[in-house]
């Protein structure tokens, strides 16, 4: 019989994440004997200045992992995983129910103090019939497919090779955005964030949505130029926003985005936290059992790419 795979998790571990790794058959023990190593903190913040010899694999709880790259943590010494797909369909839950609510009209009907049917009435629009281009078709953006369809909607999908995404009625490479923002009606942003996708969306990209067009985005603030989407806001080039993720982040508190009645701001919370302990369990769970039989993991890593 095999011996146990020994996991360190720190800094501490949760009921879900005991749980899954006693299901798997594995042991927590210190960071000095384990094979492995769960980190249970969404930031680098306190991550062990070095890992033992003996770490094969590292499990991170964040599914952005630009600041672990960043702070030269990801080495290639050993395997590492980010929470890629653990959260997506949470996240594209949450995206998709943004873009509703632009398209009703919530942001501005939430504002008002007074009956106001007559004159914004005529601006209320429905998903149905819309064409949305999802900006990073990776895991986040293949959920908010389905949820998208079911309520009548088309979807063209942008990703870095061209291979088609089920669900989508055309697939284009990132080289192409802004073919696919011309054919769009509606942008979801959910693509992550590198050096090469820095400001992916300024006012070009904007223009092609046009005043009729809603952006969203649900994957990091820095993939929108703030600046070009103010613009944008302001003279009617666009419909309107709805942002869980801001440059910068926190947004600061006399920032022009948040008096813009076609803006829907939420505080980077598409992940609700009551579901975030069980589904990173969960996530972890299966990487360990994928690691335990010699299996490739989900989610690893890739520094050329950065993500």
């Amino acid at each position: 019989m095999p011996e146990p795979v020994k996991v360190a998790v720190l800094p501490k571990t949760t009921e879900p994440l005991t749980a899954v790794i006693k299901d798997a058959g594995a042991v927590i023990t210190d960071l000095s004997k384990a094979q492995a190593l769960i980190w249970t903190e969404s930031s680098p913040a306190g991550f062990p200045s070095s890992l033992p010899e003996g770490i094969r694999w590292v499990q991170l709880k964040s599914a952005g992992v630009q600041q672990w790259i960043t702070a030269g943590t990801v080495d290639e010494r050993r395997q590492w995983t980010s929470a890629v797909g653990a959260y997506s369909l949470d996240v594209a839950e949450h995206a998709v129910g943004q873009l509703i609510a632009c398209l009703r009209q919530f942001p501005l009907f939430a504002r008002q103090t007074t009956w106001t049917k007559q004159e914004n009435w005529k601006r209320v629009a429905s998903l149905r019939g819309r064409r949305i281009a999802i900006v990073g078709a990776g895991s986040i953006g293949r959920a908010c497919i389905p949820l998208l369809t079911a309520f009548g909607a088309e979807v063209v999908a942008v990703n870095r090779s061209g291979r088609d995404v089920e669900g989508a009625i055309r697939t284009l490479t990132s080289e192409n955005l802004d073919e696919a923002l011309g054919l769009a009606d509606d942008a979801i942003i959910a693509g992550a964030s590198t050096e090469q996708t820095r400001h992916l969306i300024g006012a070009g990209q904007l223009a092609q949505l046009g005043p009729d067009g809603f952006l969203v985005n649900i994957a990091r603030g820095d993939l929108v130029d703030t600046d070009a989407l103010v613009a944008a806001l302001q003279s009617g080039g666009l419909g309107g926003a709805a942002l869980d993720v801001t440059e910068p982040e926190p947004l600061p508190d006399n920032h022009p985005l948040w008096v813009l009645p076609n803006v829907l701001i939420t505080p980077h919370v598409a992940n609700p936290l009551r579901n975030m302990e069980p589904h990173f369990a969960a996530h972890a769970g299966e990487n360990l059992r994928r690691f335990a039989a010699g299996e490739p993991l989900e989610a690893q890593i890739d520094l050329k790419r950065k993500y």
